[in-house]
């Protein structure tokens, strides 16, 4: 059963067995209006920082689809948001994961430059993917604003456990890169 969160919400990824591969899907649409009508399509991009302690050691998106281990894959760029579903995911196998990385940053950022004011429907979710793509939890992003970028969720290791939280901290930047000092203040809390 998926759970809604809401902003700042966590969510414990404890589980009988252990989670092993997750994967966090991104879905976005078009806010209907004048300049849709035109036919300009958004471009968002769904990223994942990983990160050890207040450090970031790698990144996958839109560039760099998969992390250097191989242990994070980026399902790769959709540049209009069409359709139904995710339009962008990343996956985690967390028990290949390097032993130094606790904490992962998901974030959205406009590569095109675009505001979130034409955006619409922005929304993550996780998924258990070694449990047959179970949805464990969602996030529904409610602001829309001046801003082109967001942290949409974090995820933390604490001992051998991790857990998921809903973020939604907006922020300014085409890429990740402009989210990075949020990324580790967010995983510091």
């Amino acid at each position: 059963m998926s759970i809604s969160l809401k902003k700042g919400e966590r969510l414990s990824l404890d589980k009988p067995g252990g989670l092993t591969r997750v994967r966090m899907g991104l879905g976005w649409d078009p806010a209907k209006g004048g300049w849709f009508s035109r036919g300009k399509a958004v471009d968002m991009d769904a990223s994942c920082i990983l990160f050890s302690g207040d450090r970031p050691i790698d990144t996958v998106w839109f560039k760099q689809l998969a992390s250097r281990d191989g242990s994070v894959t980026h399902s790769g760029d959709n540049r209009t948001g069409d359709g139904e579903g995710d339009d962008e995911s990343i996956t985690v196998d967390l028990a290949r994961l390097p032993t130094e990385v606790d904490g992962l940053a998901f974030t959205v950022n406009s590569f095109t430059g675009e505001t979130f004011e034409k955006v619409a429907n922005c929304r993550c979710r996780l998924l258990d993917e070694a449990g047959g793509g179970q949805e464990l939890c969602n996030f529904a992003l409610s602001e829309q604003g001046a801003h082109q970028g967001v942290l949409m969720a974090v995820m933390k290791k604490i001992g051998f456990s991790w857990s998921f939280r809903a973020v939604g901290a907006p922020g300014t930047g085409r890429t990740f890169d402009a989210l990075l000092p949020v990324a580790a203040a967010q995983l510091r809390e």
